[in-house]
């Protein structure tokens, strides 16, 4: 879609925002089916719109408002995020809700695709701090007072954990042409007789990974937002940190993990060492994380199941083929290696 930036400067005119009477110039960042992203300049004001196209389902509109209150109530945290500028429900502005908010000056390892920028790249002690950075985005998320910032209906945290193995069975039921998964069975038995060893309900991101944050130029590494919140909801949070180190190398000194995936994961912090900085900041204890690994695992290899039965040619969705089947493995060998038994 194309920015009616008349419309959008009038809008934002009468939200007495800065830059009143100049010209805006709408340059287009990312996006898809879902949701775009552009750079909006006005004089020398920069900030940026998040708006779903117009072909996207209606149910983005709220899903829109669910994500600009969550960056609302990170306001005044010490979570690295995007500022609040400004929402918009008004569908005769520019035919969507849309929310503005602060652009930011930095880079997302999206962007470089297996070779991190400099100083990353050539500094190894310096790339382990992106792992420890992306590690501490979540534990300082997770210590948000959610409720005082007015986030109690965000999601349904009692008995979180109890609705977990029924939602995403249901789920996977409804995937047309869904592959029986090899030790999905084992997986799911586990899961519906484990809990964590504690459960304190707090704010999570629902799709944490080096993919949704953005880091500040140069070193050494420094977060600069934590991106991308269609998921975030009030649940544990712990599952974010077990959604990020689901995949995460045994042994980050392999050469070989560096071809692996989107990030190269090379000389970055083993995984004890990530859960003893998770554990540091957010004051959180860890001992239970095998439950979370498991859970992510397993719920990871049903949604990527829909999205692989969903492909019809599209190249990046067949390749989620195999990863479903490794992924879902792998949830079912650490369900029967695992020494965690409550």
């Amino acid at each position: 879609m194309s920015i009616d930036t008349a419309r959008l400067a009038e809008w934002m005119d009468e939200q007495g925002l800065p830059g009143k009477g100049e010209p805006i110039e709408a340059r287009f960042l990312s996006g898809g089916t879902q949701n775009e992203i552009y750079r909006i300049g006005r004089g020398e004001h920069v900030c940026a719109i998040r708006i779903p196209p117009p072909e996207a389902p209606t149910e983005r509109d709220a899903g829109i408002l669910r994500e600009w209150r969550i960056i609302e109530a990170l306001e005044g945290t010490d979570v690295p995020h995007t500022a609040a500028v400004a929402a918009c429900t008004d569908a005769s502005v520019l035919g969507r809700t849309f929310y503005l908010m602060g652009f930011v000056d930095g880079w997302s390892p999206m962007d470089h695709r297996g070779v991190w920028p400099e100083p990353f790249d050539s500094d190894h002690t310096l790339r382990a701090g992106l792992g420890y950075q992306l590690a501490e985005g979540i534990a300082l998320l997770s210590r948000v007072d959610w409720q005082a910032k007015g986030l109690h209906d965000l999601g349904r945290p009692d008995g979180y954990h109890e609705r977990q193995v029924a939602r995403w069975l249901s789920f996977y039921d409804r995937i047309d042409g869904a592959r029986t998964l090899d030790g999905m069975d084992v997986a799911t038995e586990w899961l519906r007789t484990h809990r964590p060893l504690d459960y304190i309900p707090g704010l999570m991101h629902g799709d944490y990974q080096f993919a949704n944050v953005m880091f500040q130029h140069g070193g050494p590494a420094r977060l600069a937002a934590l991106v991308d919140w269609e998921m975030g909801t009030v649940g544990d949070p712990k599952l974010d940190l077990g959604w990020m180190l689901q995949g995460w190398p045994e042994d980050t000194s392999d050469p070989a993990v560096a071809n692996k995936g989107y990030a190269n994961m090379q000389y970055m912090p083993s995984r004890e060492q990530i859960l003893a900085h998770y554990a540091e900041v957010s004051g959180r204890q860890i001992d239970d994380i095998d439950y979370y690994l498991i859970l992510a695992k397993w719920k990871l290899a049903i949604v990527l199941e829909r999205g692989f039965q969903r492909a019809k040619g599209d190249v990046k969705l067949e390749s989620f083929g195999p990863v479903v089947v490794d992924t879902m493995r792998s949830a079912a060998e650490l369900a029967e290696s695992t020494k965690y038994a409550r």
